[in-house]
């Protein structure tokens, strides 16, 4: 299964839970993967009954890889050009490909009697690095 999520902000995190539990009630025993073939956003679980908790993901990764660079991230690229990070010279979003690779293009659930197997406040989030944007996830339950 396929799906597509247009997100709104440059960096979000939205809850995929339901669409993925949608694809999977029918299903017995077995795992399912989710998957983003994007190289700027990314697939997590974690908490989203507190909001508060996506923000706090999206503050730290701000911090390890800021929009725009700091000044220990400072490049020079061959035409003379201060860059923040290398990447920045192409299109600007070197920080998006940082965070998506730290947080990973993928996660595997386990599923039982057609439900995922998540903890209690365990979630599916889209993590969007570079948006907004129209966004594909990829479904398969093994």
């Amino acid at each position: 299964m396929e799906f597509k999520i247009q997100t709104k902000k440059r960096e979000e995190i939205v809850d995929i839970t339901k669409q993925i539990e949608e694809f999977i009630k029918e299903t017995k025993d077995g795992v399912c993967t989710v998957f983003v073939p994007h190289a700027t956003c990314a697939i997590l679980i974690n908490e989203n009954y507190d909001p508060s908790v996506c923000e706090d993901i999206l503050k730290a990764l701000r911090q390890i890889a800021p929009h725009g660079g700091s000044p220990l991230t400072l490049n020079q690229s061959k035409e003379g050009k201060i860059v923040p990070w290398l990447h920045d010279k192409i299109d600007g979003n070197g920080d998006a490909h940082i965070k998506s690779a730290i947080i990973g293009p993928s996660e595997t659930i386990p599923v039982k009697d057609g439900k995922l197997q998540l903890g209690t406040w365990q979630n599916i989030g889209l993590a969007e690095f570079d948006g907004p944007r129209e966004r594909k996830i990829i479904v398969k339950f093994i």
